[in-house]
């Protein structure tokens, strides 16, 4: 049999990432195309581009539509934006194309939720094309639905869930600072807010879409708040400083209401160095009901490692999946690819 083919839109941290992944980690995959937007990587092998001692014979291009149709691939795996509105023309153009394609843009882990029209634009027209679309990551798309949804599996009952995802914001870059209001005084932070500028966690809608879709629950609304988490000590990245009295991250939290009760609960306080202040990072999950399960992990699941992860080991879900547009808990459970990816695809 011959080796899965994967083509990467993105060559950003992310998409460098998961290639170095399939190149390094994974058997039975080729990847045989790669397009970017970086001028500096435009033109050049990809496994320069990669910062490894060998090349691939596969050349970093600008032009989507010219890889897309004189490349065989059977799946893109696609890193540019985080919003279904943004991504929605490259992904079109790559179902039509006729390859699968899995995407780490946060808002396609379910984009239902903000833009029906272009889910089912892009559902029938994956269907007309017989690919799958999938939007996955580690949140949203693994800590705060399919795990949350995997483990209500040993529940005969369930009444209310309550998660959290503490994280450290400090290896990431200054566009990450600015949607999360790092460095702002508090009123620049609550100015952000109204204005849009400072988003905070990208996904909540979409995680509390996912698992009230699954459970059968429908909710009356979802509520969401940003408070500004001030520092009292000062805490610098390479890309920010911060003074004492000024924001060192975000503490978004998101609540499903069905009946005027809260019945999902999703919290995700994000900042700079929150050990400074005696906060642990972490990832919890409380579901109450028969019985009530509570996980706790004090060590956060790395973000960009749990997004590169959860992308590249969906591929044979998504390569088997039926036609269409996909969630995640619509797909069978993931799991780590320490073998051939071959014997997972079926032909």
């Amino acid at each position: 049999m011959e080796n899965v083919k994967v083509i990467f839109w993105g060559l950003g941290a992310m998409g460098s990432g998961m290639a170095k992944d399939i190149l390094l980690n994974k058997q039975g995959i080729s990847i045989v195309g790669a397009i970017g937007q970086n001028p500096a990587k435009i033109g050049k092998d990809l496994g320069e581009v990669l910062g490894l001692e060998r090349n691939l014979g596969v050349i970093v291009s600008d032009k989507p539509e010219q890889v897309l149709k004189d490349t065989e691939a059977d799946i893109v795996l696609h890193s540019t934006q985080s919003f279904t509105k943004d991504v929605f023309p490259e992904i079109s153009l790559i179902v039509k194309s006729g390859k699968n394609v899995i995407t780490i843009a946060e808002e396609m882990s379910a984009p239902q939720v903000e833009t029906p029209d272009l889910a089912d634009k892009l559902d029938k027209l994956a269907q007309e094309n017989k690919v799958t679309i999938l939007g996955t990551g580690v949140n949203p798309g693994f800590v705060l639905d399919t795990l949350i949804l995997t483990m209500s599996g040993a529940c005969q009952v369930v009444n209310k869930i309550w998660a959290a995802r503490i994280n450290d914001l400090s290896p990431f870059g200054p566009t990450v600072m600015k949607t999360q209001g790092v460095g702002t005084t508090v009123a620049e932070f609550e100015a952000g807010v109204k204005s849009g500028a400072i988003v905070g966690h990208i996904g909540f809608r979409q995680s509390i879409y996912l698992i009230a879709k699954s459970l059968g629950w429908e909710l009356d609304e979802v509520v969401e708040t940003r408070e500004p988490l001030v520092t009292s000590v000062y805490r610098e990245t390479p890309h920010v400083k911060v003074q004492p009295g000024m924001v060192a991250g975000c503490r978004h939290i998101a609540r499903g209401y069905k009946n005027g009760q809260e019945i999902i609960t999703l919290e995700h306080p994000q900042q700079i160095h929150p050990e400074l202040e005696g906060v642990k990072t972490g990832d919890y999950v409380v579901i109450e009901g028969t019985p009530t399960i509570k996980f706790s992990d004090e060590q956060e699941i790395p973000g960009g490692i749990g997004t590169m992860a959860a992308a590249v080991n969906m591929i044979p879900q998504v390569i088997n999946a039926p036609a269409g547009l996909l969630t995640m808990p619509e797909l069978p459970v993931i799991s780590a690819l320490a073998g051939d990816i071959r014997k997972k695809i079926k032909r």
